[in-house]
Order: structure tokens, then C-alpha cells, then sequence
């Protein structure tokens, strides 16, 4: 007996966002499947943010349907849409962390919010976990977001991401802002963390080394529409922007460091 198909964590069809006479998204369609690591491009202004936000809720589309989980998130009740946001974290371009708070308060942030009667010794034990999981030492706890580096930034808003468990993360610009050593070293931290967690992710990037070294797919936003593939067949794709961005010297680069 055949197994049956497995159902995409992620299915967008007929996307449509306006703002005003500006067409962002004109029928777009997206599928991310379980377990894999789902990269997005696009030029400037061709909406990956807006298709983010439109993915977590955070905006409602002109036009088309997002399922997560095959659950339209536009017909959920509250409770549904409360255990919908406990199910996937998400890391902003810039991290996000609250600068009034230290690392250990960012991280709680999300236990807090869900678990009322967390006792002070479990948030403080979680969020030591989390901050070893990400590569953290112990003392950055106590430190706050003005004082680190920013690699420990964009891991202290992975921890924070993590924290209560999701099997789906959605990650933009994870390595923007970042030197190429802590960039590497970040991709690295997120390939390990999605085989030992399981993880789905959706990743917003710029960064070809990142697209190369960890993208299971590629979704490229072009003309309002997404053309999904495998990086080597998007190699070959002759449409014309996607052809300039995968064959220009920097993609060059990043496909033979990939490849040695």
C-alpha cells in the first residue's frame, strides 16, 4: 500500500495584496513541506516582508488563502489562534529584543505570555537552556541587547524563537548586519538546530552563502508571483532576474564555495 502524501505545513494559493493601486502579490503560490529549510528572494519591493506578515496573521490578504497546518488562518477562534502562535517562532531582521529587558527576560517572554504560573527558578532554568542551545554562554543572562555583539543578538532572538518549542520557524534576514565568520557560524547553528529539533523554517534572505549552504528550496518572488525549485534548478532557470541573481559574481561565489 502506497504511503499516503504528506500535507505541506505552509500552503498559500492566489495570493493578492494591494496597498492602494500597487499590486504586491498577484496570485501568489507557496507550498513548504515538513522538515525542510524553505528560502525567499526576491528584488526590493517585491514583498517577502509583506508576504511574512501575511503568513503570521499580521495582515490580511486582498485576495487567496493561507493555510497552516491545512487551517485557514483567516477562520480561526481565538483559542485556535492563540495554539496557532505557540506553534512557530519568529526572529525579526534586527533581532527585536526589547532593550529595557535583559537576555534572560527577552528569552521568557513567550513562556510568560503562555504559561501564567511558570515559577521564577523554571523561566531562569529555560531560559539558561535556551541560551546553551543557541551557543550563548551562561553570564549573557544578565546582560542586555546594548551590550552584545551582533551574532549574539541574532542568537539571543533565536532562543527567544525557541522557547516554547515550535516545529516551525520563520526567520528574516537572520544574518543581515552580520561579518561573514559569524554569518557562517550562524548557519551552521541553524542547519544543527533543525536536525536535532526537526524544524520547518521559512527563511526571508539576502545572503547567498546562507541560501546555498542551508536551503533545502528556493521560493523567488518575481512580477507578483513565486517561482518555486531547487537551487540547481533554479541554476538553470532563464527568466531574466532570476538568471542575473543566481549567475552574478556573488551567487558564483557562494555555488563554489558550496561545492568546493
Amino acid at each position: 500500500m502506497a504511503d499516503s502524501p504528506v500535507s505541506p505545513v505552509i500552503r498559500v494559493r492566489g495570493l493578492v495584496n494591494r496597498f492602494g493601486k500597487q499590486v504586491v502579490h498577484d496570485g501568489l503560490d507557496l507550498e513548504v513541506q515538513p522538515n525542510e529549510i524553505f528560502g525567499i528572494v526576491g528584488g526590493s519591493g517585491t514583498g517577502k516582508s509583506v508576504l511574512l506578515r501575511t503568513l503570521l496573521g499580521l495582515k490580511h490578504p486582498d485576495a487567496g488563502t493561507v493555510e497552516l497546518y491545512g487551517r485557514d488562518i483567516r477562520h480561526l477562534s481565538r483559542a485556535e489562534r492563540v495554539s496557532l502562535v505557540r506553534s512557530y517562532g519568529v526572529t525579526f531582521q534586527n533581532g527585536a529584543l526589547i532593550s529595557s529587558l535583559n537576555v534572560a527576560q527577552n528569552i521568557q517572554l513567550p513562556l510568560r505570555e503562555h504559561f501564567y504560573s511558570m515559577t521564577e527558578e523554571t523561566l531562569a532554568s529555560l531560559a539558561e537552556l535556551g541560551l546553551s542551545m543557541v551557543g550563548l554562554p551562561a553570564d549573557t543572562a544578565a546582560k542586555f541587547p546594548a551590550q552584545l555583539s551582533g551574532g549574539m543578538v541574532k542568537r539571543a532572538a533565536l532562543a527567544r524563537a525557541l522557547s516554547l518549542e515550535p516545529k516551525l520557524l520563520f526567520l528574516d534576514e537572520p544574518t543581515s548586519g552580520l561579518d561573514p565568520i559569524s554569518a557562517a557560524a550562524f548557519d551552521e547553528l541553524l542547519l544543527y538546530l533543525h536536525s536535532q529539533l526537526r524544524l520547518t523554517v521559512v527563511m526571508i534572505t539576502h545572503d547567498l552563502d546562507t541560501l546555498f549552504r542551508t536551503c533545502s528550496r528556493v521560493g523567488v518572488i518575481v512580477g507578483g508571483r513565486m517561482t518555486t525549485d531547487s537551487l540547481e534548478s533554479l541554476l538553470q532557470n532563464r527568466q531574466p532576474w532570476i538568471h542575473e541573481y543566481f549567475h552574478g559574481p556573488r551567487a558564483r561565489a557562494a555555488y563554489k564555495d558550496e561545492r568546493g
